[in-house]
């Protein structure tokens, strides 16, 4: 049975580098078969698996060619170790509304059968924290069974993921999703792997794994390619293993509690991160 995974975070936390890493240490380390649809207007969140090739976006197409022209062949790419790529695209700069390409770009490609029983994994990977309209389809309308927030021990990422777990418990009775853990993407600041036990633990969740930070992330992106591909041997490639491993094996899936504000300014305040 494909498990439907929704990948959410702050914007600029490093979470479609996580979810790209992942979905290639799935495949790489794990022999799983993986489908990643970008659901950013930015159309970024397969380049890595890709090597770094541009890919056409179903909202490009839409407009160019139609709706009656547009295949699976046609914008479904396949990268590293096999991983099958779309990404959904956005409207034109200052012009309509990018959640609704969101709703477009999935319901075509489950009216073209893309999402195939072969596959062992279909990541969403959504635009930053915003869990209102087209962005909160993926958990609203049941297109993904659970959720992994990607964070740090930033306040700004630390609010971001309290107010995705509040979107997604609106939404967790309708759909039935539910957070499958937080996924720590180190920034090195200090306390950061206690406040985040403290979080995940007044969410009623858990940090399913903590991926420290490593510059070879960067010289790996520089060369269009995830971690995995670029040396899959190095320590950061086997935290990605392991993080694949633990998604896989994971049974903990809950309806988060999140934080009122006072709570969650009390608990940052206490490891230094306000004024």
């Amino acid at each position: 049975m494909t498990r439907k995974i929704a990948f959410y975070g702050k914007g600029g936390i490093g979470k479609s580098t996580t979810q790209q890493n992942t979905a290639c240490a799935l495949s790489h380390f794990h022999n799983k078969k993986v489908f990643i649809h970008g659901c950013d207007p930015k159309a970024d969140c397969t380049r890595l698996a890709l090597g770094g090739k541009p890919q056409d976006t179903i909202m490009d197409m839409l407009r160019e060619q139609g709706e009656d022209a547009i295949t699976v062949e046609k914008v479904v790419k396949t990268g590293f170790e096999g991983i099958r790529c779309v990404e959904s695209g956005g409207p034109e700069p200052g012009v309509g509304c990018a959640g609704r390409g969101v709703i477009t770009a999935i319901s075509l490609m489950e009216d073209l059968g893309a999402y195939t029983e072969d596959l062992d994994f279909v990541h969403f990977d959504v635009l930053g924290d915003v869990v209102c309209g087209g962005f909160a389809m993926p958990i609203r309308d049941g297109k993904a069974q659970e959720v992994y927030i990607v964070a740090s021990g930033e306040m700004m990422a630390i609010y971001a993921a309290n107010n995705i777990s509040r979107g997604l418990l609106k939404y967790a009775n309708q759909s039935g999703v539910r957070l499958g853990g937080i996924i720590c993407n180190s920034r090195k600041v200090d306390n950061e792997h206690e406040l985040m036990d403290e979080f995940v633990t007044a969410l009623g969740t858990q940090m399913i794994h903590f991926v420290p930070r490593d510059n070879i992330v960067q010289k790996a992106e520089f060369n269009k390619k995830s971690v995995v591909e670029y040396d899959d041997n190095c320590n950061q490639a086997h935290e990605y293993e392991t993080l694949a491993k633990k998604i896989i094996e994971n049974e903990m899936f809950v309806v988060p509690s999140p934080l009122d504000m006072d709570c969650l300014e009390k608990m940052v305040s206490k490891y230094g991160l306000m004024d």
